[in-house]
């Protein structure tokens, strides 16, 4: 329905009412998924699983910036939601009638109820919140300037919303007992910061492409190829070849965490019009090597912290955390790298005594496609800001990730203790594949 609506536009509007509905559809995919292979497969093929579902997620993000960049020039951009919408519906029923009818819930709370009453017990309250929350913060940061008046009413947003969830919500968004534990708070933080890093590279990249290599826009988003293999390489590697047991994963989760900034760390040097194409396709692949990894054993490291039976529950929040990270890292990221690219235009116009060049700025800073039409002493500005633009956001990255290897450290090791029933179940399932696989 969303992406009908947004191939239909006809203002902005109307283009914005169609995004956030798929962004509503598309939101709940990768929780349901995740939850289906943590559910329906074995602790030893558990990890291989998950990387599956984190290739298909990569592959169709390097095949859609491809496809796109390759078709939009052609097509329009109407035509390109509207062929997404019957490929959508497909895949949806393809999905539905690959869950085998004999699963069920596992949470007794929740297997009797119809459809009504389950839908009568959806946190309304907390979920309008939640969203004030993030939208007024995404607000105040994602401009050419920070806005102080959201930032202030988000941050009065936040303790309505946790206060609701306390006291209020019969079956909360974001349970305050899970939050209580560390681990799962720590690791939906670290996850958070991780990712909103890695996002720097899925959008900036292309960019480089683009602004600073002189790319034509159809084949930048190429560049996300190598990056996005290395993700699914780094997933399937650690779930085939190491996650086949339950247990601690604390050390593997930090030493691939603590990777991705060294990538980055060169990623940042190397964004210039002269380095050397072969080892930037080697680091971006790098990139995504460890965040592959990374994802694939903080999570298995989550379910070590956390009880069997709150597993569905902290798989969704921390799916939910990373989707999160998602429109943190586009909107700030995005508004940080806006203000330095434009500070860095005004400067170098400024320096190559180019002058009432505000409308170039202007148009410049919405269009990276405009460096390749520009000539002389324009272009080389353009090309110098971008630079300096790109390595003080991946540097911002930089930072941001090394924090993130202190936060996911500090989640611990140790198991939470377990009753021997509970310790039976595990052992029977470390055996086979649970019911309804």
């Amino acid at each position: 329905m969303g992406l009908i609506i947004t191939s239909t536009a006809v203002s902005f509007e109307h283009f914005v009412l169609g995004r956030v509905i798929t962004g509503a559809g598309g939101g709940g995919i990768f929780i349901v998924a995740s939850i289906m292979a943590i559910q329906m497969t074995s602790p030893k093929r558990r990890g291989l699983y998950m990387g599956l579902a984190n290739t298909a997620m990569t592959v169709g993000v390097s095949l859609g910036a491809v496809i796109a960049g390759a078709l939009e020039p052609r097509i329009g951009w109407k035509p390109l939601f509207g062929i997404q919408a019957p490929l959508s519906l497909i895949a949806g029923f393809g999905l539905l009638f690959s869950i085998p009818a004999s699963h069920t819930s596992k949470n007794i709370k929740y297997a009797h109820l119809s459809i009504r009453d389950k839908l009568t017990r959806i946190d309304y309250s907390g979920s309008v919140l939640l969203t004030t929350t993030i939208v007024l913060f995404l607000f105040g940061l994602s401009g050419p300037k920070v806005l102080p008046l959201p930032l202030i009413l988000s941050a009065i947003a936040l303790p309505i919303f946790v206060l609701n969830e306390a006291y209020v919500a019969s079956d909360p968004v974001i349970p305050v007992s899970v939050l209580r534990s560390r681990g799962t708070l720590l690791t939906c933080l670290a996850t958070t910061g991780f990712m909103m890093a890695r996002w720097s590279i899925l959008f900036y990249t292309p960019v480089y492409a683009i602004a600073v290599r002189g790319w034509a826009p159809a084949v930048a988003g190429s560049i996300l190829i190598p990056t996005n293999a290395g993700f699914a390489t780094g997933g399937l590697l650690a779930g085939v070849f190491h996650i086949k047991r339950t247990g601690s994963f604390y050390l593997h989760t930090v030493i691939a965490m603590a990777l991705f900034p060294v990538a980055m760390t060169v990623l940042a040097f190397i964004s210039t019009p002269s380095s050397p194409w072969g080892l930037y396709v080697v680091m971006v692949f790098a990139n995504g090597l460890a965040t592959g990894a990374a994802m694939n054993y903080a999570l298995v490291h989550l379910l070590h912290l956390t009880l069997p039976e709150v597993h569905p529950i902290v798989i969704s929040l921390l799916a939910t955390f990373r989707g999160f990270s998602g429109s943190f890292g586009s909107a700030i990221g995005g508004g940080y790298f806006v203000r330095v690219l434009h500070k860095s235009l005004d400067n170098g116009f400024a320096r190559a005594g180019l002058k009432n060049r505000g409308e170039l700025t202007r148009r410049l800073l919405g269009s990276p496609a405009l460096v390749g039409r520009l000539e002389g002493k324009d272009q080389a500005v353009a090309i110098g800001a971008y630079a300096d633009a790109l390595k003080a956001l991946f540097l911002c990255a930089v930072g941001l990730s090394v924090i993130v290897v202190f936060v996911q450290a500090c989640t611990g090791w140790k198991e939470p203790e377990k009753t021997e029933e509970q310790r039976a179940d595990e052992a029977e399932e470390e055996d086979g594949v649970p019911v309804g696989a």
